[in-house]
């Protein structure tokens, strides 16, 4: 039975009821898969958004698509790309501009969602890839920073390394819906990357994230089938092995002696 895709406004009435679940993921069959498992949001490449099938095999998922201001201009850019998105399939777009970007989305009604503690297109402002809030100056400007989003028309804020209690206190005290990762159960949502969770992450696995199977090794198995069996149809052709009688479409007897007979009469031998 298909599930009924949630609203903004379904979504803000959890809010302090329950725990979303979230997941960054980046095809297709990891689409079908979330949807399998009842995963509530989605971030999703505009690739795989946009594609002709991801709402037949994801189609109860609220999923948001994005970019970040180096990647789309300026606020009149992300408004026309934002339009694009939302005709295209998305729910939401993230948006990592400036606050007037953000407003100037929502004043054309656009949902929007920030993005709030370790922001990695905005690292250098923070000190690099590090938490976020450790010291009470920092857990006010970030208090600030998400009342700022508030004010400026955005109905969510990714919330990134920051530690649970500046979270939970935060989210007591704003009407955004806060998306977890790596900042505590105190916030509305969970949010992780398909590939940490499916363990075929390249490098570093961050702290907050967790695996729960190893893709990795599969799909090194995977790789090593797929040569072995290249290796075996190649030697097949050299020896003659390959194609057997069962893989071609044979004539009739009567048919391929006149089909011989006319060819050599046709080219003299």
């Amino acid at each position: 039975m298909t599930r009924r895709r949630p609203t903004i406004a379904d979504l803000r009435a959890l809010k302090g009821r329950r725990q979303l679940t979230m997941l960054r993921f980046f095809s297709l069959d990891e689409a079908a898969a979330a949807e399998a498992a009842c995963i509530d949001i989605a971030s999703v490449p505009w690739e795989v958004v946009s594609h002709p099938r991801y709402r037949e095999v994801a189609p109860g998922i609220f999923t948001m698509t994005g970019q970040t201001h180096l990647e789309a201009g300026t606020a009149d850019d992300y408004l026309r790309w934002s339009g694009r998105a939302l005709d295209g399939g998305a729910d939401a777009v993230y948006c990592s501009a400036s606050l007037r970007t953000v407003e100037h989305l929502s004043r054309e009604h656009i949902p929007v969602v920030g993005h709030v503690g370790l922001v990695p297109s905005r690292a250098t402002w923070t000190g690099g890839f590090r938490a976020v809030g450790k010291t009470a100056e920092e857990a006010l400007r970030l208090f600030d920073e998400v009342k700022g989003y508030e004010r400026a028309g955005a109905f969510a804020v990714e919330i990134e390394v920051v530690p649970p209690e500046v979270a939970e206190a935060i989210a007591r005290r704003t009407t955004l819906l806060l998306w977890s990762m790596g900042a505590g159960a105190g916030c509305d949502a969970q949010y992780l990357f398909a590939n940490d969770i499916l363990g075929y992450t390249e490098g570093h696995i961050p702290r907050h994230s967790k695996v729960y199977r190893d893709f990795k090794a599969e799909y090194a198995r995977l790789q090593a089938e797929r040569t072995a069996a290249f290796r075996e149809f190649a030697a097949d052709v050299e020896s003659g092995a390959f194609p057997e009688p069962r893989h071609l479409v044979p004539m009739p007897e009567a048919e391929r002696d006149r089909f011989l007979e006319a060819l050599e009469h046709r080219t003299g031998g």
